[in-house]
């Protein structure tokens, strides 16, 4: 009899796989891993994150095990130069080329050490009073101009046999307020909301999307979206017309309250599929873990499916040309740096409360 899996995206400690990980994947068969660059240190040379890779898919033991990260680019990414390709940030890139590009770029660097799974595109409208968390990261204020690049993005990581995972559904542009610190709450009536919804509308169709964490008061003015049934069920599956994967955004964030185990079975049942744990300790790791959630059977069927287009292969032999091309289409690559890693704020702010 096979081994029920856990609906989660845990988290590793360091750049190497500890015995008690190996231990704890094993004993309860999470669907994957998300990686992170800075607290948990899994991203150090390419050669190591590629060994990490394989000893997390040993250690579950299954083919379709999902290893994710945030490779969108700009400050978020967590494959660096000078040994991945320089990547963009979103509000950088202006043409179907150039979305097209960093796609191939980052679906190259991804596949080559073992990741499946891209937390990105961001397809969130960019408004004047865009949280910071979110500036930047965003194509653009036009919706048609967010779809279109989006499209594009998608397209590109399915065909290089990457997963591609669009956020933050339904839509966090109007959010003011940084999840990782507070929840945000937005007050925009349903028709002003139209706007927000209009590129995941033209997206409905991707594997895989990531649900956020704020409250839509148009909607349900107690809850947030990732633990929302009417969010979920009336917006997101329904309006929207969403049909892939629902991932919840970091249930680790302040956004949410309660202990691991009580986020995780609030936004289970509100309609998210899989838990994103974040980037969190093992401690937390194990509460997640024995926390007695199962992967339904209908988001079993939407991983056979996000596990086959993940065989898709590319032999990406025009890499050097593209990226080549790509930095000089792109001349405002910033560097990486955590000062504001949208994904990892909040640790580094922990850390420094720790001091």
């Amino acid at each position: 009899m096979e081994k029920p899996i856990l609906p989660a995206f845990l988290s590793v400690q360091g750049d190497t796989l500890s015995d008690d990980e190996k231990r704890l994947f094993e004993k309860y068969n999470p669907l994957g891993v998300c990686l992170f660059a800075y607290k948990c240190q899994n991203v150090k040379s390419r050669g190591q994150l590629k060994s990490l890779c394989k000893q997390i898919k040993e250690a579950i033991g299954r083919d379709d095990v999902l290893i994710a990260v945030d490779q969108e680019g700009g400050r978020v990414r967590r494959l660096c130069e000078p040994e991945f390709s320089p990547l963009a940030r979103q509000a950088d890139i202006k043409t179907i080329e150039q979305a097209k590009n960093h796609a191939y770029l980052a679906s190259a660097d991804l596949k080559d050490v073992g990741i499946n799974v891209n937390f990105a595109p961001v397809l969130d409208v960019e408004y004047p009073k865009t949280s910071d968390a979110l500036r930047g990261r965003c194509f653009s204020s036009q919706t048609i101009k967010v779809a279109r690049l989006g499209k594009v993005m998608v397209d590109t990581y399915i065909k290089c046999g990457i997963c591609p995972c669009i956020k933050h559904l339904p839509g966090h542009g109007r959010g003011e307020n940084d999840p990782h610190l507070e929840l945000p709450i937005v007050n925009a009536n349903l028709e002003e909301l139209q706007n927000d919804f209009y590129p995941f509308k033209a997206l409905c169709n991707a594997p895989m999307g990531m649900v956020a964490h704020l409250v839509l008061a148009a909607v349900d003015d107690k809850n947030p979206a990732t633990e929302s049934k009417k969010v979920i069920n009336d917006i997101i599956r329904k309006e929207i017309g969403f049909k892939g994967l629902l991932v919840s955004d970091a249930i680790m964030m302040n956004a949410l309250k309660g202990s691991i185990s009580e986020r995780a079975k609030r936004v289970f049942d509100a309609g998210c599929e899989v838990i994103c744990l974040g980037n969190s300790d093992l401690a937390e790791n194990i509460e997640l873990c024995t926390s007695g959630l199962v992967l339904s059977d209908d988001a079993h069927e939407k991983l056979n499916k996000i596990s086959a287009l993940c065989r898709n292969t590319v032999d990406f032999k025009n890499y050097a040309t593209i990226q080549k091309r790509y930095c000089e289409m792109q001349k405002n690559i910033i560097s990486y740096s955590h000062r504001y890693d949208a994904t990892e704020v909040l640790n580094h702010l922990n850390k420094k409360q720790e001091v």
